[in-house]
């Protein structure tokens, strides 16, 4: 260990965080300045970054980054068990994403991608708008709803798909449907949205996909054999007009969960999220491959590369409930860079954290404290901290509630 560099280091107390807000257009306008009792400007607001991602690090009260602090003193801050496994860097971001509208369809590139990816693209600069790689990380995710959230999440059956697509009108219609029907499995899916990624440079696209949404309109008003699936392509038609990912939602699952209810993206799965507010935490990367719904740059060669096209229902994550007053519940998925759980407090039952490793823990609503042998620590609505491994066992107590990630 090099004590010249963590001598400085408080690694036995809990850090509090000062997290970056990012402001995308498809944010919410009101859900993360609630929780952070910003003011409602009129600005939107989508996502809460907490983690020592370069893009955005969490800051510590002496304006040190997060990052920073990791690299000083990886053992201290992270444990051996993850700094040996993982390197001296936090290997999960967890954030609060907020959307009042869909987010562009897209997928994340698995480990080998993403290094072959990255290497390529390590002479543009890291803010070109034609870079899709960004670091070296696979980037796998989960999304727990905080209130009613909608997405689309992987390929639907082949059967399914051409039933959706019986009677649409268009000539990018037809190509997906004659993809579908030649190859009844994942290189039938490939093609279907190779056909609608492709098309979007075409002259005649806007036109082709206005056609095929008003033949979905005209059959949601008079008897759709899938509703929900019809009103979401004219939600996205709405939302980006001419956008053949719109057409591109009959091909994916459409999901919906409760507040407590969670998915799982593993890297490789096409997806969109649509609405609503969620606690999302995912391997520390920010790797996006762009299919549709936005304005910004689309590699669909990339894309068509990294995705996964076999169809399959969306994937839930293992989740465990316990506790009596105050209630626990933990959710876990097959990747090791990160768990999740969830606690609502009550005084009467204090909670036992994850014992080792690097917590992000950030007080979701009502007030909470955390123990150490350090010491106690008191969190607000909106506050948010890294307990190191080396603070040790930590349990939590008050009357709130709370979301920490952490390293299984």
């Amino acid at each position: 260990m090099n004590t010249a560099r963590t001598a400085d280091v408080d690694a036995h107390s809990i850090h509090l965080l000062d997290n970056s807000v990012r402001s995308y257009d498809w944010g919410s306008f009101e859900h993360i300045q609630d929780l952070l009792g910003l003011p409602v400007d009129g600005r939107p607001a989508a996502e809460l970054w907490l983690g020592a991602h370069p893009a955005a690090p969490s800051r510590l009260a002496d304006g040190t980054s997060l990052g920073d602090l990791v690299a000083r003193a990886p053992h201290e801050i992270l444990g051996r068990r993850t700094s040996d496994r993982f390197g001296p860097r936090l290997p999960y971001l967890l954030k609060v994403l907020a959307a009042r509208r869909a987010l562009s369809l897209q997928v994340h590139p698995r480990p080998h991608d993403a290094r072959a990816g990255y290497r390529r693209e390590r002479a543009l600069p890291a803010d070109a708008p034609d870079r899709s790689f960004h670091d070296e990380q696979h980037k796998p995710e989960m999304i727990v709803a905080l209130s009613r959230f909608e997405g689309l999440a992987g390929f639907r059956s082949p059967r399914t798909v051409l039933g959706l697509l019986e009677g649409l009108e268009g000539r990018l219609v037809e190509q997906v449907r004659t993809s579908v029907r030649g190859t009844r499995s994942g290189p039938g899916m490939r093609a279907a949205l190779a056909a609608l990624v492709g098309a979007r440079d075409e002259p005649a696209c806007a036109d082709d996909v206005a056609a095929t949404v008003a033949s979905v309109a005209e059959r949601l008003a008079t008897g759709s054999p899938d509703p929900r699936a019809d009103a979401t392509v004219l939600q996205l038609a709405q939302e980006h007009p001419g956008d053949p990912g719109a057409v591109a939602s009959l091909l994916l699952n459409r999901v919906s969960l409760e507040p407590g209810e969670a998915i799982f993206i593993p890297a490789g799965e096409v997806h969109a999220y649509l609405s609503g507010l969620g606690i999302e935490v995912m391997a520390a990367s920010d790797n996006v491959l762009r299919a549709g719904l936005t304005g910004k740059h689309v590699d669909a060669d990339a894309l068509l590369g990294c995705a996964a096209f076999a169809p399959r229902p969306p994937v839930r994550p293992d989740t465990v409930v316990a506790g009596t007053s105050s209630l626990v519940t933990s959710y876990r998925t097959p990747v090791s860079e990160f768990a999740l759980l969830t606690a609502d407090l009550h005084p009467a039952e204090p909670v036992v954290l994850p014992a080792d490793g690097p917590r992000v823990v950030l007080v979701l609503d009502g007030d909470v404290r955390l123990l150490t042998q350090a010491g106690t620590t008191s969190l607000h609505r909106g506050q948010s901290c890294l307990v190191p491994d080396a603070a040790g066992a930590v349990t939590a107590d008050g009357d709130g509630r709370l979301a920490c990630a952490w390293v299984p």
